[in-house]
């Protein structure tokens, strides 16, 4: 696990709800038990902030960093998706963005990550496709320096669904499905303290549940088949992580109050 995407799960599963911000020893402690060590945190904070994803602030404990606007924005839009908080109606129409691309070749790859992680898929050379408006299209545009035409068509024979690599998305679901229950219970067992033990046990699960962002586009359900594996897989993570967020909370809460 690298630090720099267990720095983005602490700030997203649990500072978010608690000003955005932590002293930087917090972190360390908050780290710790997922095998992450202090020069590695320290390091990783320090790419984050020259990467415009965390700002330093001084804090009652000390030096500490804030997520930046920009962290925010992407930490909510991976919240809404990873705890379904908002299940938009389908019309039936196609969101279609003709990017007019970068010139630079970093930004180009940029700009594919980011509207691959918004739930994008590219139909054609620099034609993409959802079936949603996503919110962020502008700034994530912006971002990269790029601009953008955009349709919506109300047809497409046959759907485009082939954008996506479904078969691989299903075979993840079932493989996740067929090893959550251990990967909870395996990392729950390695922490003496229950409240520590929560916070490792829930903070491997959202982690590897997290993974499905960048894969998974958040298809219509009318778009999936009927025993499409995710539909129980996101049941399973909803209910193992209700479960263990009251322990793990009141170990994030002694960890910023030390």
């Amino acid at each position: 696990m690298h630090a720099r995407s267990a720095l983005f799960d602490v700030y997203g599963d649990h500072l978010r709800k608690r000003g955005d911000q932590a002293p930087v020893a917090a972190l360390v402690r908050l780290l710790e038990p997922v095998g992450i060590t202090a020069p590695a945190v320290r390091t990783a904070i320090s790419r984050m902030v020259a990467q415009d994803w965390l700002q330093p602030t001084r804090l009652d404990g000390g030096r500490g960093y804030r997520a930046t606007p920009r962290a925010i924005r992407r930490l909510d839009e991976a919240a809404d998706r990873i705890y379904r908080r908002t299940v938009p109606h389908w019309d039936g129409t196609w969101h279609l963005v003709i990017v007019a691309p970068p010139s630079a070749r970093a930004a180009r790859t940029r700009l594919r990550a980011d509207l691959g992680f918004m739930g994008y898929a590219e139909l054609a050379g620099d034609v993409w496709v959802s079936p949603f408006r996503r919110p962020g299209l502008g700034a994530v545009l912006a971002e990269a320096g790029a601009s953008a035409r955009t349709a919506s068509a109300d047809r497409f024979e046959p759907p485009p669904t082939e954008a996506w690599d479904l078969a691989a998305l299903h075979d993840a679901y079932a493989e996740w499905l067929a090893t959550a229950e251990a990967l909870v219970a395996r990392h729950g067992a390695d922490h003496a303290d229950p409240n520590e033990a929560a916070f490792a046990a829930r903070f491997h699960l959202v982690h590897e549940w997290r993974k499905f962002l960048f894969a998974d586009p958040g298809l219509p359900d009318e778009l999936l088949p009927s025993d499409w594996p995710g539909r129980a897989a996101a049941a399973l993570f909803s209910d193992e992580a209700m479960r263990l967020e009251p322990a793990a909370d009141q170990f994030v809460s002694r960890c910023l109050d030390d």
